[in-house]
């Protein structure tokens, strides 16, 4: 990931002003610590911090047509530049970057040419000519961006909001999906997907057809001239893209540079973590190099602070979460990886989160991961991105390519619907599509193919393809949320809590522990501005707050954990393991019949 400032109409151009603008500049260093550049045009800026993951030698920025008149600052990646490059080959380009495709696109095109990107992309774009300007985001939000107005009449734009906070009256998350013209003096929104509206879709699955579509995502993802590797938390998300990774490694360009073993990563405590252990069994079963990064309960309290000040919320969702993704970055770049692949975005287009159990019928259910997507650059988004940038390692999430979010999202929510009596779990289209019995993408139990219907609950917590959702912040070890909430309970009063309301009147905090994290905010980002850019309101396990209403008791223990979804967490399922034992049994072979009953002995 790399860093971007542009500043447009500033009344004041002198040396000084440009002597600040390379000062916010570096505030996102860390994004991108490979090079620094600057293109100054009267009253107009355009700054970049470089990380260097394609054309590491030639590919600085900003980035210029043949005559630079049409410059670009880029944060992202654009997987079809070598396809857009064949539509431009009347075009002279200068380097090998997959960025450089945006300005000779704009020369041909106009502003029209952003729907043509296949990327995760945040950039700017001057048209010297006319001193006309654009700024887009990518569909989903993968990439940050913040917008913001001076007193002057000055228009910043920047990847994070520290670098603009201080000189801007006002600012905001830019939303993803949209473009900003100076030509129309507006924001308008460029992506409008067939599931925007959130009608009911009734496309039937097809588990070949979503498979070969993550595959497809997966792969172009491979693209990169500097070291990788994939975050494996043991989960099925993390595990399917690591096993896709692994078993097209061969076939990319990376393997030429890099070798054919795909790297692996993981963070937990050492004592309860239940990704340690899945996800060292899962990079056994796919032969990966991998590697396990160990952190303590105290070492995540003291990075509390740095996290706040790089992720720029006080969600304790997404603290809880980045923290020990914030560590593990550290560990990664250390070993010299520039590169992850990662698994955001499932739970949110699959329904993978357990509060989905609850949902009262297919209509919430599809509209509701609706709506979860469509936060997505508030939440996960956000906190892939700039955990990992904090240290200047990429994150890519093949989950949100565009093509499958639109194949996934067409599916009739009645195949995603969670249904116990019918052996579905959670993200069950997503565990059948690679459930293969000629080709396992990953491990089996007993020789037992681990979504045949009648055995998925019975195998539930022996396998890898069935295993339960956990979220991140759970799976790094159950103590680790535990702590966070004592370690606040010692700084946060009564007192203190009861008089929230007055001290922070919006987006009150609930809890000691938001009201702790909401201190720390404050101390960097005090503009009502700043606050204003997290959003807010009840969750019980990662919900919106209209799934609350799924269920009467949420509404007394609001907790983002996915513990707290109750009933649902683990035993939510042990009877209807009972209930389906008999029935099951009964109709088995007697072989399938002893390993099972083994399977269950164990579990």
């Amino acid at each position: 990931m790399c860093g971007i400032l542009a500043v447009f109409g500033c009344v004041d151009n002198s040396q000084a002003k440009r002597s600040r603008i390379i000062e916010l500049s570096r505030r996102l260093r860390h994004r991108g610590p490979d090079w620094s550049g600057l293109h100054c045009h009267q009253d107009c800026y355009l700054a970049h911090q470089r990380l260097a993951i394609m054309d590491p030698a030639s590919g600085d920025q900003p980035l210029y047509n043949e005559d630079k008149t049409v410059v670009v600052t880029v944060n992202g990646e654009i997987y079809n530049h070598k396809q857009l490059r064949e539509k431009l080959k009347s075009h002279q380009f200068r380097t090998g970057s997959d960025c450089e495709v945006l300005a000779h696109l704009y020369e041909e095109y106009g502003e029209e040419f952003v729907d043509m990107l296949d990327g995760m992309f945040s950039f700017v774009l001057l048209d010297t000519r006319d001193k006309s300007f654009i700024a887009c985001r990518d569909a989903i939000g993968i990439t940050p961006l913040y917008m913001g107005w001076g007193l002057d009449g000055s228009v910043w734009f920047a990847s994070e909001m520290k670098a603009l906070s201080d000189d801007c009256e006002r600012f905001m998350s830019f939303p993803p999906g949209h473009i900003y013209s100076s030509k129309s003096g507006g924001l308008r929104r460029w992506f409008n997907p067939p599931w925007f509206p959130e009608q009911v879709p009734s496309t039937p699955y097809d588990p070949l057809v979503l498979r070969e579509a993550f595959e497809k995502a997966v792969v172009k993802r491979l693209m990169t001239d500097v070291p990788f590797g994939v975050l494996l938390s043991g989960g099925l998300d993390s595990s399917i893209v690591a096993a896709v990774a692994s078993r097209y490694m061969v076939e990319s360009e990376a393997a030429c540079q890099w070798g054919s073993q795909l790297h692996t990563f993981c963070i937990g405590l050492k004592v309860g973590s239940p990704d340690l252990k899945a996800a060292r069994e899962v990079a056994d079963y796919l032969g990966t190099r991998h590697h396990e990064f160990y952190f303590t309960v105290q070492e995540g309290i003291d990075a509390l602070e740095e996290v706040i000040y790089h992720v720029e919320t006080y969600d304790v969702t997404t603290i809880r979460a980045s923290t020990p993704m914030f560590l593990m970055s550290r560990k990664i770049k250390s070993l010299g990886v520039k590169m992850v692949l990662s698994g955001e975005g499932s739970d949110e287009i699959f329904g993978g989160y357990l509060y989905f159990h609850k949902a009262p019928n297919k209509e919430e259910f599809h509209q509701e991961t609706c709506q979860k997507i469509k936060a997505l650059h508030l939440y996960d988004c956000l906190r892939a991105n700039k955990s990992t940038s904090a240290w200047g390692v990429e994150a890519r999430v093949p989950f949100l390519d565009k093509e499958f979010i639109n194949i996934a999202m067409s599916i009739d929510p009645e195949w995603k619907m969670i249904r116990p009596d019918l052996g579905r779990i959670e993200k069950w289209v997503l565990r059948n599509a690679f459930d293969d019995d000629q080709k396992p993408y990953l491990p089996k139990v007993c020789g037992i193919p681990t979504l045949c219907t009648g055995l998925s609950i019975l195998l539930l917590i022996s396998s890898y393809m069935v295993e339960q959702k956990e979220q991140f912040s759970d799976g790094v070890g159950y103590s680790w949320i535990d702590g966070l909430k004592d370690h606040a309970n010692e700084h946060v009063t009564d007192s203190m809590l009861s008089h929230a309301s007055f001290v922070y009147p919006e987006n009150t905090p609930a809890t000691k522990e938001a009201y702790y994290y909401r201190t720390i905010f404050e101390k960097f980002f005090p503009k009502n501005a700043a606050r204003s850019t997290v959003p807010g309101g009840p969750s019980v396990a990662c919900s919106t707050a209209k799934a609350v209403e799924w269920d009467a008791s949420w509404a007394k223990n609001p907790d983002p954990s996915g513990r707290a979804a109750l009933g649902v967490h683990a035993a939510a399922y042990e009877e209807a393991v009972e209930a389906k034992n008999a029935s099951v049994m009964n109709g088995l072979p007697e072989k399938i019949q002893g390993a099972a009953e083994k399977t269950a002995t164990v579990a």
